[in-house]
């Protein structure tokens, strides 16, 4: 008798661990009147499953000790960096600056841009870039400095030299070009975007450990993987309650920008969905926050080009506004490219095309010429 009563426990136990798992939310679209084990793969009407977890409203998350787990001090040295880089060429309408002071900051020549920086770091922009766009950058710091040399003539076709726009003087390389401009959003893109989306959401940062917190006894309560999601947050350059508070520059101004199609929610929502996605191992929604991520950022850059390629063409007459926007225009098309390519909306020969069609001369582009442009871009977006 003894026998049959432990095998009956066995066997009661093996039926209790073997439970149909499924959804068991009544509420449900989905719901399963079999399952005895709910499998939070419940979705509703919305056609977007709730969350077992708890997203908080702002970018703040602790570990079940309430110590804080978000570090991302890297990516903010490196945006004080390309401001302080935007802040050194602003000089260039002035005065002659030199190209190496430029080229040091972009390394950080000495942890201080060889005495360019305010601030000492160790970190550099340089080792973070596209390693494509390196020495393209690099040669656009000369034209800079070059153009700096003739910034008390003014600009014409041939001639590099400054002009106004919107009550400021801008300069310009002798092909109506605003390099300053140029290489900013290439920074923007170069660094930050492609960083983001393609490194720190890439399988070698997300295929990581997260299980247990990086060093506890040194303050560092982060997973690898919640560490690595942070720095693609730190890259996109916001405050931890945005978009409460919007920045004024970089990719936080511009999503805010074209916050009339919901781009500031579909970043930020998704910011915090996967974070807190990746605390409760929920990696499915964290996969699926990366996508939306991705979607948006290559997104807010389209429809920014467009925006600037329209004050282009109303500006046609006022040769300043006129470069300044498609130069602007050119850099978000430009960094279309570091969309990744699994989820982006153009191909790279389509990219190169749309870009072909800027010519080499922005004094030769015509309205046709633009028109052009922004209809291949709305096609795609």
């Amino acid at each position: 008798m003894k026998k049959y009563i432990i095998l009956g426990l066995a066997f009661s136990s093996i039926l209790a661990s073997c439970k149909k798992e499924g959804c068991t939310d009544t509420a449900a679209t989905n719901y399963n009147d079999r399952a005895e084990k709910d499998d939070n793969s419940c979705t509703y009407a919305s056609g977007e499953p709730i969350p077992s977890y708890t997203i908080p409203t702002t970018y703040s998350f602790v570990n079940s000790s309430n110590q804080n787990t978000v570090d991302y001090p890297g990516q903010l040295d490196r945006l004080e960096q390309i401001r302080q880089i935007i802040s050194k060429m602003d000089q260039a309408t002035s005065s002659v600056i030199n190209a190496q002071d430029l080229k040091d900051m972009f390394s950080n020549v000495n942890g201080n841009g060889n005495g360019n920086f305010s601030f000492a770091s160790t970190r550099q922009l340089k080792d973070k870039c596209f390693s494509l766009d390196q020495s393209l950058i690099e040669s656009w710091m000369d034209s800079l400095a070059e153009n700096s040399t003739h910034f008390s003539q003014s600009a014409s076709n041939g001639q590099a030299g400054t002009l106004m726009v919107e009550g400021s003087l801008h300069l310009f390389s002798s092909k109506g070009v605003e390099y300053a401009e140029k290489i900013e959003k290439a920074l923007m893109g170069a660094v930050q975007m492609y960083q983001a989306l393609n490194v720190y959401f890439g399988s070698s940062k997300m295929d990581v450990d997260n299980s247990s917190a990086v060093d506890p006894a040194n303050g560092l309560y982060y997973t690898i993987m919640e560490h690595s999601w942070d720095e693609a947050f730190g890259y996109f350059g916001v405050q931890s309650n945005f978009p409460q508070v919007v920045p004024q520059d970089l990719w936080g101004e511009y999503c805010n920008n074209q916050n009339s199609w919901g781009s500031n929610a579909a970043i930020m929502n998704n910011f915090l969905k996967g974070r807190a996605a990746i605390s409760n191992k929920v990696l499915a929604d964290r996969d699926g926050a990366i996508v939306e991520i991705r979607n948006a950022w290559e997104k807010i850059s389209a429809y920014q080009a467009m925006d600037y390629l329209n004050e282009a063409i109303v500006n046609i007459g006022n040769t300043g506004l006129f470069f300044h926007a498609l130069t602007e225009a050119n850099g978000f098309v430009t960094n279309l490219k570091y969309a990744p390519e699994e989820t982006r909306n153009v191909t790279q020969s389509e990219l190169s095309a749309i870009l072909n069609k800027f010519g080499t001369n922005y004094w030769n582009l015509t309205l046709a010429n633009l028109q052009a442009i922004k209809a291949d871009l709305d096609a795609k977006y």
